[in-house]
């Protein structure tokens, strides 16, 4: 990085961090201030803060890594989100508000009793606690990659400063730094996107590079084949991607404390429906991003493993030689592919069907032996680093951004990342000290607690968490894909959080022991089923949600002496 990408990072970052925590100065001095601020926020500032809890670093890094390997189609996850945030907005936040809770698993108490309140706190912290350790996990990629640093120092740093920002400035602070992220993050992806296309040879325009793309298979961005194994297509997305984000947005109080601090009812709801209406264009462009960095590397030769670091260990090996030869063959076979990649070009531009279809064949064929390259290359990575991990779609986008981007912009992008880091990362530790504190320490350990007390524990209880995730961070390499890995997480638990609040919302007559003996079997079933079947994980949203309604309701019929009673 030059001196202007270094400007760039460290004076953006330090704006936005400077005027978050003095638009919050003052609210962290009180628990009440600590754990949700002062309820003034309207639905633009609202709306941004959603997105950005959600747009951590994983998005940015993995997600174009996910079209450059599997194409557009990973936009259908999507699909449901829009109607989850018409039912959230219609449902869920005015019971929030009416009862004025500070964390969502209140409602659960009140509405059942306090071990299904604990049982849904529980399994939030779980999850939400191991998928923070990924969130941290992925801006270390980038330091490590760029800088050269070891990996778990870097994570550890990383997790150390995101742990004195979240401390430091409470809830409002948070809320108020992601507005200025998100547009950082935008703006910045936007901005990728035009120098991408700007970097393709002269010869190849916009509507020429998506037709390399299609040609290889990547424009698949809707497909309503219905498959319970396929992890994304039109059926899943509109359902369990539905689930999963009735869960996230409705359950997950890292989401849920973010619109509780709107000055209204209204201005909550208008903040949810502005992110139904934006996210799925906003992540249609940074899966876009990655598509175009795919097409570049049609006409430019890519690394044959995008993690140099890994690529350096192996030439330290006695496979280093043999690495090498298939580097040179690399090139060879990346050099056929650039001259089929340009016929196919020039045969769109002459408009000859017969030699469009000769060249697409030839390209594909070209791209199927680039990959078999590539498959040679990591078995030698496996010989060679014995368990270590050879997939490296997370490291594609960043080593673009390091290798091409102009000067100043390699600042600007990653401080993309990292803004999106600590937006997403601030949010989850500070919705895991909010819940510990207020439904396991509050509620079980300390009802007399006084404020200086409740305000204490919240922050030790954030920097507890923040110390879990960097351990669990640790083990976030095994992982084969970050972004998918935080969604698997989420569909194993939020199935049976969510049953628990639809039955609490809709079904007045199922009471607490019922639905908690229902949501401990539904819980279990759903993780056999993913230990044991090939389901496409979005699926087990719906299961999870379905099992602890239905059997909620049955056991309910088998408790007629506790109906009436929680």
């Amino acid at each position: 990085m030059t001196l202007l990408d270094w400007l760039v990072l460290v004076g953006t970052t330090a704006f936005i961090v400077g005027w978050g925590l003095w638009r919050s100065r003052g609210e962290s001095r009180t628990a009440e201030g600590f754990l949700r601020g002062s309820q003034d926020l309207r639905w633009p500032t609202i709306g941004l803060s959603v997105m950005a809890t959600q747009a951590s670093a994983i998005t940015f890094l993995s997600v174009p890594g996910q079209a450059y390997e599997d194409g557009m189609r990973f936009v259908q996850f999507y699909f449901g989100l829009p109607i989850a945030m018409v039912i959230i907005s219609a449902v869920f936040v005015p019971i929030y508000y009416r009862l004025n809770v500070l964390t969502a698993y209140e409602y659960l108490e009140s509405r059942f009793d306090l071990k299904t309140r604990l049982l849904g706190a529980l399994l939030f912290l779980i999850q939400r606690g191991l998928a923070s350790g990924i969130t941290i996990y992925a801006p270390s990629i980038i330091l490590s990659a760029i800088f050269g640093w070891p990996l778990e120092p870097t994570i550890v740093g990383m997790g150390a400063l995101v742990i004195l920002y979240t401390v430091t400035g409470g809830s409002k602070a948070v809320s108020q730094t992601q507005k200025q992220q998100m547009v950082v993050m935008l703006g910045g992806m936007a901005v990728a996107a035009l120098v991408i296309v700007w970097r393709l040879p002269e010869h190849v325009s916009f509507s020429r590079a998506v037709d390399v793309a299609g040609a290889l298979g990547r424009m698949n961005v809707v497909s309503f084949d219905f498959d319970f194994q396929d992890r994304y297509n039109f059926w899943s997305g509109i359902t369990g991607g539905l689930f999963l984000s009735l869960s996230y947005f409705g359950t997950d109080q890292s989401q849920v404390g973010r619109y509780l601090t709107g000055r209204s009812v209204a201005e909550s709801r208008l903040g949810l429906l502005f992110n139904g209406v934006l996210k799925i264009p906003m992540q249609f462009l940074i899966l876009f991003v990655g598509l175009l960095v795919f097409v570049f590397y049609q006409f430019t030769a890519p690394p044959l493993l995008f993690n140099q670091p890994l690529r350096s260990r192996v030439q330290a090996t006695a496979q280093a030689g043999e690495f090498a030869a298939l580097e040179e063959k690399w090139l060879q076979v990346q050099e056929q592919k650039r001259a089929e990649a340009d016929r196919y070009v020039a045969a769109r531009e002459a408009g000859d069907p017969a030699a469009e279809a000769g060249a697409r064949e030839r390209l594909q064929a070209a791209a199927r032996t680039a990959e078999t390259v590539r498959k040679e290359a990591k078995a030698v990575v496996s010989r060679a680093l014995p368990g270590s991990e050879t997939k490296d779609s997370d490291y594609i986008f960043i080593s673009f951004v390091k290798d091409w981007m102009p000067s100043g912009l390699v600042g600007l992008l990653i401080t993309v990342i990292l803004a999106a880091a600590m937006s997403s990362i601030a949010s989850e530790l500070n919705a895991l000290g909010a819940t510990t504190t207020v439904d396991f320490y509050r509620r079980l350990l300390r009802r007399d607690a006084t404020d200086r007390q409740v305000l204490v524990a919240s922050k030790l209880f954030t920097v507890l968490w923040g110390l879990v995730a960097v351990a669990f961070a640790s083990f976030a390499s095994l992982l084969d894909n970050l972004i998918q890995a935080v969604n698997i997480l989420g569909s194993l638990f939020y199935g049976t959080v969510l049953g628990l609040f639809l039955v609490a919302f809709f079904l007045r007559h199922v009471r607490g022991n019922a639905v908690f003996v229902a949501a401990l079997l539904s819980q279990g079933m759903v993780l056999g089923l993913f230990a044991f079947s090939s389901i496409g994980y979005l699926w087990f949203n719906v299961i999870g949600c379905a099992l602890t309604v239905v059997l909620g309701v049955i056991l309910q019929a088998f408790m007629p002496r506790v109906r009436h009673s929680s």
